[in-house]
């Protein structure tokens, strides 16, 4: 019997980063960070409220928002698979400029209406194109690898930046009244010169690594065939493969307790448990610092369960964070919102993984991440409607014990799912027919780290974004 290998002589070394996908990493960074970048973010209620807005207009415009934002998914990730996911971002950035300069324009309520808007075409434009750019970038030069690490240290860059920049938004806005609106404007700017300079080799990667089924590779850009082809590509994915909509299903649980508590009822916390607004821009920049932290190193989490397992259990923390809330004092607070935060930070990555390796080889991968984000964006909005009534009743820690109590059961469900898939595939005994995906959730499906498949034939491992990312560190 041979001696057991150390484990860090087990597992091979991560595949080094080329130049090209050194760049494309490096500009996702500046392009992510500069288009979040939203100065106006922690002012924005009372520069409307300055501005002559009611209580009941601002927040209509946010539900307006919302549903916006579904409607714009829709034809969003159809047209970035179509002119392709670099030109998409390009297009995005544009948007976002220009909506950020409509307050400045028009300091109304159609102003801020039509600023709304475009923010939500803007963001639904990059909401998939960025990631689906970033993946099949890096995979067409075998460095993919590298993605779960390059998406969480990008989305931990632009907490950073905004923990350094919000702080000044006050100082600024004495001195020129508009300069929120005007940086979140230059900054969106500065992100369209990032996309400008993303290689175009990458773009072009798509072709191929994204071919049929069959092995063909798609047509040149001209012959894609029409935007209701890919409409229906993507909606033949998710209803032919179960693991992908589980997948999508088990993120709606991050998303829309992250957004509600972080945005939605934030300041309803912390005021209802005695802490005045002069000190929530403190607790917003600490749990700002928490999620940064925890988006830029999901490989703590370690292997001991799957990602799948644990977005699941990160979902869960997220439920008992809000739960807690009920029963602790104001320093309680901020400490369990700072943990929601940080598991939230950890939950991303690994979520946005996790979907990118269920697409299937020649699906159109920006349209099933508009999906995604659609169904996201939906149970948002009825949250958000949910969230009014109670508010509106008084009724804030019933909220937070009901969204705990519904996000347990959802997991639940989806785990017995999980648990009844892998039975029958067990059952059926066949492991070469079953989808790359599932395959790699499976505790015994590991493919022998001394050997590896070819990049387009190679099962994709979730364990992998793990173990390569602690290599390269």
């Amino acid at each position: 019997m041979s001696p057991r290998l150390p484990r860090s002589a087990a597992r091979p070394a991560a595949t080094p980063l080329t130049g090209t996908a050194r760049r494309i990493i490096r500009l996702n960074y500046g392009f992510q960070l500069l288009f979040n970048l939203l100065w106006w973010m922690p002012v924005f209620y009372a520069y409307q409220k300055d501005a002559g807005l009611s209580d009941g207009q601002i927040f209509g415009i946010q539900s307006i928002y919302y549903v916006a934002f579904c409607l714009f998914e829709i034809p969003t990730g159809l047209i970035a698979d179509r002119i392709g996911t670099r030109n998409c971002l390009r297009a995005g950035a544009v948007v976002m400029t220009a909506a950020n300069l409509a307050p400045v324009v028009s300091s109304s309520y159609s102003g801020f209406l039509v600023h709304f808007l475009a923010i939500a075409a803007g963001r639904s434009l990059t909401s998939g194109a960025a990631s689906a750019y970033l993946y099949d970038g890096l995979r067409a030069e075998r460095c993919e690898e590298h993605y779960l690490k390059a998406e969480g240290t990008a989305r931990a860059l632009g907490l950073a930046a905004k923990i350094l920049c919000w702080p000044l938004v006050g100082p600024l806005m004495v001195l020129v009244h508009p300069a929120p609106y005007l940086l979140s404007a230059l900054s969106a700017a500065g992100s369209l010169i990032c996309v400008i300079a993303l290689p175009r080799t990458a773009t072009q990667a798509r072709g191929t690594a994204s071919s049929g089924r069959a092995g063909k590779p798609r047509a040149p850009r001209g012959g894609r065939g029409t935007s209701l082809g890919d409409a229906k590509a993507a909606l033949r994915c998710v209803v032919s493969s179960p693991w992908l909509a589980l997948v999508m299903v088990q993120g709606v649980a991050v998303f829309t307790l992250s957004r509600i508590c972080q945005v939605n009822l934030f300041q309803p916390i912390l005021l209802d448990h005695g802490i005045g607004e002069s000190a929530h821009g403190g607790v917003l920049a600490a749990m700002t610092v928490a999620e940064a932290v925890g988006s830029a190193r999901p490989q703590w989490l370690g292997r001991r369960l799957t990602p799948v397992a644990w977005v699941s259990v990160l979902s869960l923390v997220l439920a008992g964070t809000l739960a807690g809330i009920t029963l602790g004092g104001p320093w309680t607070t901020v400490a369990l919102l700072c943990v929601f935060a940080a598991a939230a930070g950890f939950a991303y990555p690994i979520q946005r993984k996790l979907v990118n390796d269920a697409v299937p080889a020649g699906a159109p991968r920006a349209t099933l991440l508009s999906v995604e984000s659609i169904v996201d964006r939906a149970v948002c909005a009825l949250a958000a409607v949910a969230v009014g009534a109670y508010l509106s009743a008084g009724h804030l820690d019933a909220l937070l014990w009901h969204s705990a109590l519904a996000t347990a059961v959802l997991l639940g469900a989806f785990q017995l799912v999980v648990r009844s898939m892998r039975t029958r595939r067990g059952a059926e005994g066949d492991a070469a027919e079953r989808p790359d995906s599932e395959a790699a959730e499976e505790p015994d499906a590991r493919t022998d780290a001394g050997a590896p498949a070819p990049v387009q034939a190679r099962p994709r491992e979730p364990y992998a974004s793990h173990s390569t990312t602690r290599a390269g560190k």
